[in-house]
């Protein structure tokens, strides 16, 4: 991604980065991202701190956009990415004092095998909880090409269309 955005440097591009993201690479991913959807722990969060300072340092740009992932699986064996529920007032209060990041708000992906509905839902009784003590969080990235309509239904306002864009992406193995 970041030699996309290196490439595409002259267009005034807003890039998000959606992934599992390793504290190790967060040095990359500062250089060309504006937002990071996947913060899922204190430590990536200290990476990203350190990472963008540098970055702010060096090119004077704007603090980094991030979303707390939420994982909304209920069986750990099933787990998809991101922090408990409980975790999420630490790591919000924890990004709202890190200089050069700034908290955006919650993004989940919907459990396998789950309902969509239930799983946004949930996630919109995240957010909203989080907005209590971090009025300006209010962003949800939540959605994808086969749950997209339903997110949107509990408040999404990012939406993560990659399928339905691009194709449906070729079997592994």
């Amino acid at each position: 991604a970041s030699s996309k955005a290196a490439e595409l440097a002259g267009l005034g591009l807003n890039w998000h980065f959606v992934g599992q993201l390793q504290s190790k690479k967060a040095k990359s991913v500062a250089k060309y991202a504006h937002a990071i959807h996947s913060v899922d722990r204190l430590a990536l969060v200290d990476g990203l701190e350190r990472a963008i300072a540098a970055e702010q340092e060096r090119t004077g740009r704007t603090a980094l956009e991030c979303f707390i992932q939420v994982s909304l699986d209920d069986d750990a064996g099933a787990h998809r990415g991101g922090a408990a529920p409980a975790e999420v007032p630490f790591l919000a209060e924890r990004l709202a004092t890190a200089a050069g990041l700034k908290l955006a708000g919650v993004m989940a992906v919907a459990p396998l095998g789950a309902t969509p509905a239930a799983a946004f839902e949930k996630l919109a009784a995240i957010s909203a909880a989080l907005v209590t003590e971090h009025p300006a969080a209010t962003a949800i990235s939540a959605g994808m090409s086969q749950d997209l309509e339903v997110a949107i239904r509990f408040g999404a306002t990012h939406l993560r269309i990659g399928s339905d864009i691009l194709g449906s992406r070729p079997a592994v193995g």
